[in-house]
């Protein structure tokens, strides 16, 4: 596979991280963008990466950041939407309606833009790309206490199609991976091994182990690559069967 132009989004850490090593071990040219910028500059040496400080809310800073990357690389072949917003949850009667505004702000909007402005320039490249997002089965089965977040992964799986639909005539597919619980640093520290909260969410899963970021990524470098060529428009769960109970 020759070498293209990479950008991860929410690159620093956990499930980006693996996702931006993941392309780099393949041979592909990788860009990480993330608002923290010790953990971007951290990553971006660990790996041997760029990295490119990045709100995926702001759309100027998009253009500006898009621009710096083309100037360098040349125009993004691969986009992977993985900034997202996990960490604000409520119950439907308790959330407050701001926070559920800068949950879909960040995990939606921002998606858009980003899918936007990549898109705009592959057409205007003549580059046939392809824009990966990180959805969530929670856009398919519920939890009590998380539909903010569902609610906006759901949004994400009908944007996928949306831009799937509406790219495909330049060439560019667009499709999703929507893992369920992820085993990241962050979740091992709040579910540790053996702990009745990391059971309960073992038990739900058939196959009776949470996703590694490895799982996710191996299905991410899957989904841009050429075995994948013929497929566009769709959200694949890596959820060890979750869905199915």
């Amino acid at each position: 596979m020759r070498t293209r132009t990479v950008l991860v989004t929410g690159g620093a850490g956990g499930i980006g991280r693996a996702v931006a090593a993941a392309f780099t071990a393949a041979g592909d040219t990788v860009v990480i963008a993330d608002r923290d910028a010790p953990r971007v500059t951290e990553t971006a040496r660990a790996l041997g990466v760029r990295g490119r400080v990045l709100d995926i809310t702001d759309p100027d800073a998009i253009a500006r950041e898009l621009d710096a990357v083309q100037a360098e690389l040349g125009p993004v072949e691969v986009l992977v939407n993985n900034a997202g917003l996990l960490t604000v949850h409520g119950s439907l009667l308790d959330l407050a309606g701001s926070d559920l505004d800068t949950i879909l702000r960040t995990n939606v909007v921002g998606t858009f833009l980003m899918t936007q402005e990549v898109a705009r320039r592959m057409i205007g490249a003549g580059v046939a790309g392809t824009v990966v997002n990180i959805s969530s089965i929670g856009g398919r089965q519920p939890t009590p206490g998380m539909g903010g977040y569902e609610s906006s992964k759901a949004a994400v799986d009908a944007l996928t199609r949306w831009a799937a639909i509406e790219l495909a005539a330049h060439g560019i597919r667009v499709n999703a991976v929507a893992p369920g619980p992820v085993l990241t640093e962050m979740l091992a520290l709040g579910m540790p091994e053996g702990s009745p909260q990391r059971k309960a969410w073992e038990d739900r899963i058939p196959l009776r182990r949470l996703a590694a970021v490895d799982d996710v990524a191996a299905a991410t470098v899957f989904l841009a690559g050429d075995g994948a060529a013929h497929i566009t428009g769709t959200s694949l769960p890596v959820d060890g069967g979750q869905l199915l109970t």
